[in-house]
């Protein structure tokens, strides 16, 4: 029997086969009569209707490459001995590197050992299962939906209108990466349409509509060094910018009005950093309801005097914000401009791509061409944008590119989609470069894949529903912020109060309320008034909820000074705010699948009441320390579940007995 190896990872050759692993834990076994390896073809139906898909595989084979012929570090693989290798498999220091033999192949199934009780997590941003295991899950950036859940009355609906309801696995950030709690993680490189199946016992299946460029293996002896791995495999985000800390983003999309509404919450005592006003761009009303008029410079019919009042404010301490997205509408200005230049993503006939965008149609800038690229950053971002006055915005729409339009770089649409946002991001991050302002600017956005850690700042949870619903409201962006900052997104916030308003669903105060006191133990606080503000309550209509609120942006700001430490700690090490409970207590495995509170840095814990009229809730404390609960001061002991009294403005909020920010917590009660 020979044995190699290379670096922690350890290839061992048998006779009938071969095995891999990776600091003593098996993470690949193939032998003739049980092949790890499927290779075969495939006829996909794809399709796309405003970033929502449907798709269905026809497979036409799948075969086993039950035969192994190893040549030190080089596997050809085969159906069996004496036919022609179809695949060529290749060990470079911690990855597995492909060729196929075969130009026929277009699937690739890869099967990678498992434990019964594993737990896997990560997969991008999953917003309905933190652990994965049990379940399927596709990975194509999409919309998520609404309602996300096949057996509600708002996803029907939504399904029947537009092809919009959506299901539990989809999402705007996938990335095909999992971490195990056998502490190692796998990535597929590769901008394929790919699968996780976690649905088998004995077994992980791994499934991608392309051979993989490779397939990357990592482990630590601890999930915090996992996690700092995965982050500088990925990239890191630089510290928050100080303006951050003064407050809440305040998102108002009234026009001129936006103003004299910011003046009266901050005269109720609303602590603000920020103003976004998506609608800088002018807006438009359709049946959805008001969406903005995508030509990305200031309208100054709805906002007169915007530099002047961009200037004013930032006197103030306070910072404007503003929208952009890789589209411009036909009836733009720029759009002459972009179309003559050649910007635009092509149909098969040559012509500019045309998307309909719900009663409005765009042509998409084509970030394959350079030039294109270049253009968007410096003509519209940094000119428009930047130089104008902006210190931050929404980079929306990332995950929309057409499957069927023609690219510069010349490579099919299907494999450019997932990499789509990461090219968005970096367009975004390198206006924002050019100006010397990065760590200062902030922009956010929903979509995301693999690389896109490296040049997006700040994630945000997309649009949820505005309410309480299990895989489409509050607590899905809990889960959301959990899987993506396992995999190097440091950052994470969510549209306070949700953003979709369909079909007679409205927000009510209360969950209002319990989404800004979510908020105000997360990276960011940003209020948002949604699809339909005139349809749904908003902070400044009720004294109630304004209060509240207002007290919820004073707790944000006092927890600067600890907010600042998790900033630092994410930029050096990469680290989330917000975590997992097993990343601090990992030999304690009843924190592996809570999805529904998590760690606020290292010392706090927090468990959002996600319910509707939850006056109460279960809380499981980790073992390993005692834990005082913020509001009563009382002390409990780790390693059992409570229950407190969780009233609204009183949420479930735990600091540990040893914690060194201590004085700091136990004055929250007084904020």
């Amino acid at each position: 029997m020979a044995r190699i190896s290379d670096m922690a990872m350890k290839f061992e050759a048998a006779p009938d086969g071969f095995s891999l692993s990776l600091n003593g834990r098996t993470v690949l076994r193939h032998h003739a009569g049980s092949p790890c390896m499927f290779v075969g073809q495939g006829q996909e139906r794809m399709g796309m209707y405003r970033g929502n898909f449907e798709i269905e595989d026809y497979i036409v084979e799948r075969s086993p490459l039950r035969h192994a012929e190893v040549d030190g570090h080089r596997i050809a693989l085969s159906e069996a001995e004496g036919r022609a290798p179809r695949l060529e498999l290749s060990i470079v220091g911690n990855a597995l590197r492909f060729r196929s033999l075969d130009a026929g192949i277009n699937r690739f199934w890869l099967r990678i050992p498992a434990d019964a009780e594993e737990h896997v997590w990560g997969g991008g941003e999953q917003m309905s299962y933190f652990d994965m295991r049990g379940r399927r899950f596709p990975l194509w950036t999409s919309e998520p939906g609404v309602g996300r859940d096949k057996t509600s009355e708002i996803t029907f609906k939504s399904d029947l209108k537009d092809k919009a309801g959506g299901d539990y696995h989809n999402t705007n950030y996938p990335q095909p990466t999992y971490i195990s709690s056998r502490r190692y993680a796998l990535h597929v490189e590769t901008t394929a349409y790919s699968v996780f199946d976690f649905r088998r016992d004995a077994f992980h299946e791994i499934e991608v509509w392309a051979v993989p460029e490779r397939i990357e293996f990592h482990s630590a002896p601890s999930f915090i060094e996992l996690v700092e791995a995965l982050s500088l495999r990925f990239g890191r985000q630089p510290e928050l910018p100080d303006w951050i800390y003064n407050g809440a983003i305040i998102g108002l999309k009234d026009g001129i009005n936006s103003f004299a509404r910011l003046d009266r919450m901050r005269a109720a005592g609303v602590q603000v950093s920020g103003l976004w006003c998506e609608d800088w761009v002018g807006s438009r009303q359709t049946s959805f309801g008001s969406r903005l008029f995508w030509d990305w410079q200031a309208n100054d019919q709805r906002y007169p005097d915007l530099r002047q009042r961009i200037a004013e404010l930032h006197d103030q301490g306070i910072r404007f914000l503003g929208y952009v997205n890789p589209y411009l509408a036909v009836d733009a200005t720029l759009f002459p401009e972009a179309e003559a230049a050649g910007y635009f993503a092509r149909d098969r006939s040559g012509r500019t791509a045309i998307v309909d965008f719900g009663e409005f149609d765009c042509g998409v800038v084509d970030f394959t061409n350079p030039e294109a690229a270049e253009w968007f950053a410096e003509e519209i971002i940094g000119r428009r944008m930047l130089d104008f006055g902006l210190s931050g915005w929404m980079a929306d729409f990332g995950e929309y590119l057409p499957i069927d339009v023609e690219l510069s770089n010349g490579v099919d649409a299907k494999l450019m989609h997932n990499a789509w946002p990461t090219l968005w991001a970096e367009v975004n991050a390198k206006a924002v470069e050019s100006r010397g302002r990065t760590g200062e600017a902030l922009f956010f956005m929903r979509a995301g894949f693999t690389g896109v850690q490296k040049h997006c700042p700040l994630l945000w949870g997309g649009d949820q529903s505005v309410d309480f619903s299990r895989h489409d409201g509050l607590v899905t962006v809990i889960c959301a912020a959990l899987s993506s900052g396992l995999l190097g997104n440091a950052y994470h916030h969510s549209d306070i109060g949700g953003y979709t308003s369909l079909f007679g669903n409205v927000r009510t105060p209360e969950l209002l309320m319990r989404w800004a006191e979510m908020a105000a133990f997360t990276s960011v606080m940003r209020s948002h008034e949604g699809n339909r503000p005139r349809d749904n309550i908003q902070i400044d209509q009720d004294p109630d909820v304004l209060a509240h609120f207002a007290r919820m942006t004073r707790i944000y700001v006092h927890l600067a000074p600890y907010l600042k430490t998790l900033s630092k700690e994410a930029a050096a090490r990469g680290l989330p705010v917000q975590r997992p409970l097993f990343l601090h207590h990992e030999h304690d495995p009843k924190t592996h699948a809570i999805q529904d509170a998590y760690l606020y840095g290292p010392e706090l814990l927090v468990a959002p009441v996600w319910q509707a009229a939850q006056e109460a809730r279960t809380v499981y404390l980790p073992v390993g320390t005692s834990w005082v609960h913020v509001w009563s001061g009382e002390i409990y002991d780790g390693g059992k579940e409570v229950t407190v009294a969780s009233p609204v403005g009183s949420p479930p909020v735990f600091y540990r007995a040893d914690a060194s920010f201590a004085p700091l917590f136990a004055a929250l009660r007084d904020v």
